[in-house]
């Protein structure tokens, strides 16, 4: 089934339907996305990251969780199939497509799944309208960086009790290959920089921000020693941490983004990195809440190139450390579900 996750789209399978062998299952998905090719014009992928994205989806053995969600991102012009980090996004059609393909049952006019992102052990918890117990897209919530208006989905990771460590090397300011950087992970490994510090103003767009190749070069020069500082190893053939450059906001937001994934600039901003982005607004010390001008209340307005996104966040000072949760409201559809036939090597 091919579905719309918030701002981004991918090829939606119950896991029984793929082999249980990762490679097998890597180069199986390599041809349904049409990979490698810039065009993926011999699959069903965007020729984009966030069009050529892969949710894996299978009823939990665990008890008190209905589902596991395993998250691929697809390389476009490269056979490399990424699952260090996993899709705040995607996660809001992984609800809906469960029970269009009856692996949960619904529950009235709202129906509630909890779900474990298989790629970094989060728990989350998703809500989503239902009528005939199927999944209700239609709606009148609206979300910038999508046309129209759909069902709001809400979509909770942790609480005050399970809330995750945000810092991983335990300090909210790291100096990442001349930089001063925060490297921040409150769903998704993120590398916060002053935008200003590699001569972005921060309202460029996308495609002017893609056509610097030097600043693509210095962009991923930090990402690689960040990534081993955040403990993740060699990220070079992985897609996380992601890198924001960050600038004052000019829109009435709280801060301005751009954003690296990692070598394509996101037309918008996902879930979870915004959720990080916002944690490090209101944690005094990072590079995020040196820039920002602070939010009157929990919910954080982070400015991106197709508009605002608001995130709402808590965070809590615990033993010297701080922990983060969030809550979003994403929106989902269903756009095809059918047989796909993969291009034959």
């Amino acid at each position: 089934m091919l579905m719309r996750g918030g701002t981004s789209k991918g090829a939606f399978f119950v896991a029984a339907d793929l082999p249980a062998d990762p490679a097998a299952r890597d180069r199986l998905l390599l041809q349904v996305m049409g990979s490698p090719d810039p065009t993926q014009i011999d699959g069903v992928g965007g020729a984009h990251p966030l069009t050529s994205k892969v949710a894996i989806v299978s009823p939990s053995a665990e008890a008190d969780v209905d589902l596991d969600y395993l998250f691929l991102q697809v390389a476009v012009d490269e056979p490399i199939v990424a699952d260090l980090q996993t899709c705040g996004n995607l996660l809001a059609a992984v609800g809906p497509f469960a029970l269009e393909r009856g692996l949960i049952s619904a529950s009235g006019a709202t129906t509630t799944a909890r779900i474990r992102l298989i790629n970094t052990g989060d728990l989350a918890t998703s809500i989503f309208p239902t009528l005939d117990d199927m999944p209700e897209y239609a709606g009148d919530t609206v979300i910038d960086g999508v046309p129209g208006a759909a069902a709001a989905i809400e979509i909770e990771m942790g609480d005050e009790a399970t809330a995750k460590e945000l810092f991983p090397t335990g300090s909210v300011i790291d100096q990442v290959a001349g930089h001063r950087a925060t490297l921040i992970d409150n769903g998704m490994p993120v590398v916060l920089l002053e935008a200003v510090e590699f001569g972005v103003a921060g309202d460029e767009s996308p495609t002017e921000l893609e056509s610097r190749a030097d600043l693509a070069a210095d962009v991923e020069t930090v990402r690689l020693e960040a990534g081993r500082l955040m403990g993740l190893g060699d990220v070079s053939e992985q897609t996380v941490p992601k890198v924001f450059l960050l600038s004052a906001p000019r829109h009435g937001g709280a801060i301005d983004t751009r954003g690296f994934i990692p070598k394509k600039v996101h037309t918008s901003i996902g879930v979870l990195m915004a959720a990080s982005i916002a944690a490090a607004v209101r944690i005094p010390g990072t590079v995020a809440a040196g820039i920002a001008v602070a939010p009157d209340n929990d919910v954080t307005r982070l400015e991106h190139p197709s508009g605002t996104f608001d995130a709402k966040v808590r965070v809590y000072p615990t033993d010297g450390t701080w922990r983060g949760t969030s809550t979003s409201i994403r929106t989902a559809r269903k756009l095809f579900d059918g047989t796909v036939f993969p291009r034959s090597y």
